[in-house]
């Protein structure tokens, strides 16, 4: 997903009304922080709706001013990730968890204007988790989960995970960070991401070596320290199981 343009906290007034023709393939989720018209309808803060491009949009304030987030992406080549996530487009959705979608916009935010090395890589899982939250919280007044609640320290802890890989991440060291139980901390991670905690750990220092390989002349030894490894020979080992070549040979390729 390609953002175009992207939106925190942005403030308009009571006269404000927001008008588009139907374009195929280009999304806009907007996220309402005070009340919202839509359609001619009133809907409370907190509702969340994403357009699909099939259709005209229109929305506007609904009081004497309107906050909302939002996020104008292309979606091409992402339709069948769209298709799993079982998103409803076109129609507000209700009880949206708002201090988290807000905290992924504004987040998504400063990555967007960044020039960090990884930016694209961040912005790509935070829209995902963006697009996966949004199509879930539509129901989550009838169903919900024990993660709910977490989602937006857990969010955190895996940023700082993926930007710090030199650091000697470990099950409590994590829990810790999000004030959890080693056990519970373990649930909740896998739950909310499909993974293990530990095999993220490692995801995110084998993509700082991939970058790091590819941008700079660093020796392999040195690009196994910046990537927390104590030792050179099990950061090879690793890097080739995950990869598939060795550092140098990568290295080669991604010249």
């Amino acid at each position: 997903m390609n953002i175009r343009a992207i939106g925190w906290g942005s403030i308009y007034d009571r006269d404000y009304r927001y008008t588009a023709e139907a374009e195929n393939g280009v999304y806009l989720l907007v996220h309402a922080r005070s009340r919202i018209r839509i359609k001619g309808a009133v809907l409370p803060k907190g509702t969340a709706i994403v357009y699909d491009g099939s259709e005209n949009i229109e929305y506007s304030a609904a009081d004497e001013y309107l906050v909302c987030d939002w996020i104008s992406f292309d979606g091409e080549g992402d339709a069948e990730f769209s298709d799993s996530a079982e998103i409803v487009f076109n129609q507000p959705i209700f009880n949206a968890d708002s201090d988290f979608i807000s905290l992924l916009v504004q987040n998504l935010t400063a990555e967007f204007y960044s020039v960090g090395s990884r930016r694209m890589k961040m912005i790509d899982f935070m829209m995902k988790t963006l697009i996966m939250k949004t199509a879930e919280v539509g129901t989550y007044g009838e169903t919900g989960t024990a993660a709910e609640p977490h989602y937006g320290a857990m969010i955190e802890l895996r940023e700082k995970i993926y930007r710090n890989p030199q650091l000697k991440w470990n099950v409590d060291t994590m829990a810790a960070d999000v004030n959890m139980s080693r056990s519970y901390f373990q649930h909740l991670y896998r739950e909310i991401f499909g993974v293990s905690c530990m095999t993220d750990v490692i995801s995110g220092k084998i993509e700082k070596a991939k970058e790091i390989l590819s941008e700079t002349g660093c020796t392999v030894s040195q690009v196994a320290a910046m990537c927390g490894y104590d030792n050179e020979e099990h950061f090879m080992r690793q890097f080739k199981k995950i990869v598939g070549v060795t550092p140098t040979g990568y290295r080669k390729k991604s010249l």
